[in-house]
């Protein structure tokens, strides 16, 4: 699988929201099955968690997440192309960037953050 990350709001400018490979692991929108807890992001944007404590419970949620989930994940990995999507900025502490570790870990190869068509449609 050929694994991407991009910010939300490009994705919308780009017109990759509606693209069958487009996945949403947002809280509030997301697929629930790759999603953080409400209780991690507000911790999160109000510094009660550091970002290792994020990483640490996001890491064992997935895991967790595969257990219940197994079917979906397996969809998942079984895709040609993904595209990781959520709000936070590019290049920034991020859980698209951490779920992206624990899908190249599965197999797929990481082949960047789109900020612009021509990063996935040369």
């Amino acid at each position: 699988m050929l694994l991407y990350t991009i910010q939300i709001p490009i994705a919308k400018s780009l017109g990759l929201d509606r693209d069958s490979r487009y996945l949403d692991i947002t809280v509030k929108s997301g697929d629930k099955a790759f999603a953080p807890t409400w209780k991690m992001v507000m911790g999160s944007k109000q510094d009660r968690i550091t970002d290792e404590e994020y990483a640490s419970q996001y890491t064992e949620l997935m895991r967790q997440s595969y257990k219940t989930n197994t079917q979906r994940w397996n969809e998942v990995l079984n895709l040609d192309e993904v595209i990781l999507a959520c709000y936070c900025k590019a290049d920034s502490f991020c859980h698209r960037y951490l779920l992206k570790d624990i899908l190249v870990k599965c197999g797929a190869e990481y082949v960047g953050e789109i900020k612009k068509l021509d990063d996935i449609c040369p």
